[in-house]
């Protein structure tokens, strides 16, 4: 019998969600996605030493400063991986934009350059932004020039509805991050797969999606078991990190399928503007709270990056 991991492949688009080279290599994923925590830790990483040190010296000649630097970086980082894996690589947005739509275009339109002037066309990559209004704002403009987007740090339904009335190509709803929210309010230790309030928000969504024939790809992410991820098995992707990836590699259990567009609920389509948004948003604590925490979290390591840098660069 084939492993987890195998037979999960045979009805989810597998990403890595890292940068580290070497899972990357070791796990073969269709796609890798980034974020600031991700390349902070390649920064650290002896492998990156060489493309650190090549990135740093060619900014310091340039007159760049540590935040122009730490930018440049990020699609370096991005570049590597676009050799590693067939399918696209994910680059966020700084997430300090995350609430001005004009910034955040002006910022994915220099990623998509950065790329291109490394020979690596916009089809590899997917532009990863919060999925604010603002930011849900910046990818409907960005989509329609042809810069496909990974809306992330999505919690709810709402911003979903949102996401695929914009036309992003993915989302990434987070089902760990849930869970975590869920378990502190209600004081529990664990959840059933089948009752994981994680996992029932990205069937929610996967239902919407495709009862309502919405194009947009579905990747759940930020797992925090592999029962999570077996729980949405069927889902369009799910993005896994190298030790969970490691355990389904191992496990040797039959893997059923939970998740397909034929068992759609046919839910109804639901209106969505700014207002609506905005109030959905304010009647879920959970994904407020999330939302803006996700926001400071990767802001914060935004700022550790852009430091480290500032460092190499005065050494």
């Amino acid at each position: 019998m084939t492993n987890a991991l195998d037979q999960l492949r045979e009805m989810t688009v597998v990403v890595a969600d890292t940068g580290d080279v070497a899972a990357v290599k070791a796990y073969g994923p269709v796609d890798c996605t980034t974020n600031p925590s991700i390349v902070l830790a390649a920064l650290k990483d002896p492998a990156s030493e060489e493309l650190t040190v090549r990135e740093i010296e060619a900014g310091k000649k340039a007159g760049k400063s540590a935040e122009e630097v730490a930018a440049t970086l990020t699609v370096a980082v991005g570049a590597e991986l676009t050799k590693l894996v067939p399918g696209r690589v994910s680059t966020e947005v700084d997430a300090c934009l995350s609430f001005d739509t004009d910034a955040s275009v002006a910022r994915a339109r220099a990623i998509i350059a950065d790329y291109e002037a490394r020979g690596i066309g916009r089809e590899r990559i997917l532009i990863k932004l919060a999925s604010t209004w603002e930011g849900i704002r910046a990818a409907e403009i960005l989509q329609k020039e042809g810069i496909d987007c990974n809306l992330t740090l999505l919690f709810s339904l709402a911003q979903a509805v949102a996401c695929a009335d914009a036309g992003a190509f993915l989302i990434s709803p987070f089902v760990g991050r849930i869970t975590d929210w869920y378990k502190k309010a209600e004081g529990r230790d664990s959840y059933l797969p089948d009752e994981d309030p994680g996992v029932l928000s990205v069937r929610k969504i996967y239902d919407y999606y495709k009862s309502n024939g919405i194009d947009t790809v579905v990747m759940g992410a930020s797992f925090r078991s592999v029962d999570q991820i077996k729980a949405l098995a069927g889902c369009d992707n799910l993005t896994i990190a190298p030790k969970l990836l490691d355990i389904l590699a191992k496990d040797e259990a039959d893997l059923p399928r939970v998740l397909s567009p034929e068992t759609a609920s046919g839910a109804a389509p639901i209106p969505m503007d700014e207002a609506t948004f905005r109030w959905e948003m304010n009647a879920d604590p959970m994904a407020t709270e999330k939302l803006a925490e996700g926001i400071r979290n990767f802001d914060a390591d935004h700022k550790k990056l852009i430091a480290l840098v500032a460092e190499r660069m005065s050494a």
